[in-house]
């Protein structure tokens, strides 16, 4: 049976959030020759702040839905038809009155309580990808050794799941794994790397996702599963700031550096990155480096390095390119781009701070109850909390067909 404890901190956050599909949580890759570097934008009038930088500040968001790699259905072609985009809007408008059932009582059961009451859609962009370089809209093949480390992390996670129910009903989270009716032996192992993601076990905080800690994956940023994407963009003389609000809860503020120093020494490493800003005209260039290892984005972690360009469009609108490169990763950089719409500041005049709950409550709580489990099936009094599936209580999510 599926430890209940996990539902307290899902189900909170999901009543906080507004469900956004952007990108899935694993992806299939292919390789293409590099290209031609994404056309700048069109000239539009400038606005300028009162000391003569140009005026970026304003509380921004992606008003549609675009998935960050192209779906194989769309090859090559890069935007959707008119006819596509409101047949994905009527598809995915009907997944809003799902309340599917797998067979009562079984671990499935309970994941699904996250039906579509707590889900809406944003309507789906013009374009079939996040990602325009390269041209075929996918994420660039990964290096042998990105997918050793990929394989051996897949693998530990299998291992931890190998007596639940997931594995022996052959669910999707067990895909690549095997049913085998006695805890891993594995299971007092560390994980290959630093954690991010959940795994099926609780001795302590670090076995949990970092969304669970209340923690944010970091940069760059598109938007999460669990909840739309704001950025605040606030600039002075000589520095830029912007706060993130992002997902279940997990807003934070990157300080941009714009004196034109180097950056940090390689051995200081930062949640978000080093960021150094300069002016190239109109365009807002931002370089980052000095990422942690302890954040994920794709498999890459502390040598991703990311060259963002902020530039505005028009009074209500800014175009975001990022590039991004590890070569430890991928075999070649890939970028991506964004249109952003400038939020009513009348609206928003009052912000609360975003709360994620997970970490302060729902974690602790957690870790108390899997303490609970083991001694009583020490005791003889319950199952082997081995047996218990409670890290894959997501179900229904892969269902969204713009993805």
């Amino acid at each position: 049976m599926r430890t209940r404890l996990l539902k307290p901190i899902g189900v909170a956050a999901v009543l906080m959030a507004v469900l956004v599909f952007l990108k899935p949580a694993e992806v299939a890759v292919a390789d293409q020759a590099p290209t031609a570097s994404v056309t700048a934008p069109a000239a539009a009038p400038v606005l300028k702040t009162p000391w003569g930088e140009p005026d970026l500040q304003g509380i921004w968001t992606d008003e549609s839905d675009t998935p960050l790699q192209r779906s194989a259905k769309y090859a090559n072609q890069e935007f959707f038809t008119e006819a596509q985009r409101a047949e994905l809007d009527k598809e995915r408008s009907a997944l809003l009155s799902r309340d599917r059932r797998v067979e009562r009582g079984t671990e499935l059961d309970v994941a699904g309580a996250y039906n579509a009451v707590f889900m809406s859609f944003k309507h789906t962009g013009t374009r079939t990808s996040l990602i325009v370089d390269p041209p075929n809209g996918r994420i660039p093949a990964q290096t042998p050794e990105a997918r050793k480390l990929a394989a051996a992390e897949q693998e530990f996670r299998l291992a931890l799941l190998q007596a639940t129910e997931t594995c022996k009903t052959k669910s999707v989270a067990c895909n690549g794994g095997e049913y085998v009716p006695t805890r891993s032996p594995r299971r007092a192992e560390l994980p290959p790397r630093y954690n991010t993601a959940r795994m099926n076990r609780h001795d302590g905080p670090e076995d949990d996702a970092l969304p669970d800690r209340c923690l944010t994956g970091g940069l760059p940023e598109f938007g999460t599963a669990y909840g739309g994407s704001f950025r605040r963009i606030v600039q002075t003389p000589g520095g830029i700031s912007m706060f993130y609000d992002v997902g279940q809860g997990q807003g934070w503020q990157r300080n941009i550096v714009m004196n034109g120093s180097p950056h940090l020494p390689a051995n200081i490493r930062q949640w978000f990155g080093d960021s150094r800003g300069h002016w190239e005209g109109n365009t807002l260039v931002v370089d980052v480096t000095n990422f942690t290892p302890k954040t994920d984005f794709q498999g890459s972690r502390e040598n991703r390095h990311l060259v963002e360009r902020w530039t505005r469009t028009g009074p209500t609108s800014i175009e975001y390119v990022v590039t991004i490169e590890d070569p430890t990763v991928w075999t070649r950089p890939w970028t991506v781009k964004q249109e952003f719409t400038k939020q009513s500041e009348q609206d928003n005049r009052i912000y609360y701070e975003p709360r994620c709950i997970e970490g302060n409550y729902g974690l602790p709580g957690l870790m108390r109850g899997a303490r609970t489990e083991e001694l009583a099936f020490a005791e003889g009094q319950g199952p082997d909390p081995a047996t218990k599936d409670s890290a894959t209580d997501f179900v229904g999510v892969e269902e969204d067909p713009l993805q």
